[in-house]
């Protein structure tokens, strides 16, 4: 069975919890609870294991904080023998409007000290990634503030669609590829 590494950035502690900055964190735990599996403390990470349609799914919560994710991403890889084109980095991305999801095959950090992190200890940018846009709605200054705070009461819905539709965009960059998948995803406008 082919296996996929599929990582959720975010920050371990309650203080963090449904953050924008958590986002990653969230699909990954819609996508677990969805397959009635269950996340355990392991070495770097929460992790828990999914059989889905012939493939094999390591699920990652990195309990490193955010900008040091690259030790737990390497480990996985590693310890699962999996090859990097077949991870998934699921983060939240301020360049992205709210109404918004990316899926790209490469691409840089964008400033993101996450991914930052997982290129400088993975030594590449070309792995796949799906970005979760969250706005930019913040007075100068304030960026840190806005990603590591919660969603409006008005957001709610759409983060929601977009989380149930992250945790299909999984299943399909396993079965369907990321090529497909991408063209499926990366018109969408969520309203």
């Amino acid at each position: 069975m082919t296996k996929f590494l599929i990582i959720g950035l975010g920050n371990p502690g309650n203080e963090y919890a449904h953050t924008r900055h958590n986002i990653g964190f969230d699909i990954l735990n819609a996508f677990v609870l969805k397959n009635n599996a269950f996340f355990q403390s392991a070495r770097l990470a929460e992790v828990a294991e999914i059989k889905f349609k012939g493939k094999i799914f390591v699920c990652i919560k990195p309990t490193t904080f955010m900008n040091l994710s690259g030790r737990a991403v390497k480990y996985w890889l590693d310890k699962e023998k999996i090859s990097i084109e077949n991870s998934l980095t699921i983060v939240d991305d301020l360049a992205l409007p709210l109404s918004k999801l990316r899926l790209r095959k490469r691409g840089s950090d964008a400033g993101h000290n996450g991914l930052r992190d997982i290129q400088n200890i993975l030594g590449t940018d070309e792995y796949p990634k799906l970005r979760f846009g969250i706005g930019n709605q913040y007075p100068k200054g304030m960026q840190v503030e806005f990603v590591l705070s919660r969603w409006l009461p008005e957001e709610l819905p759409l983060v929601k669609l977009k989380i149930e539709k992250s945790v299909q965009i999984i299943e399909e960059f396993a079965t369907v590829g990321i090529d497909r998948t991408m063209s499926d995803v990366n018109n969408l406008t969520f309203i």
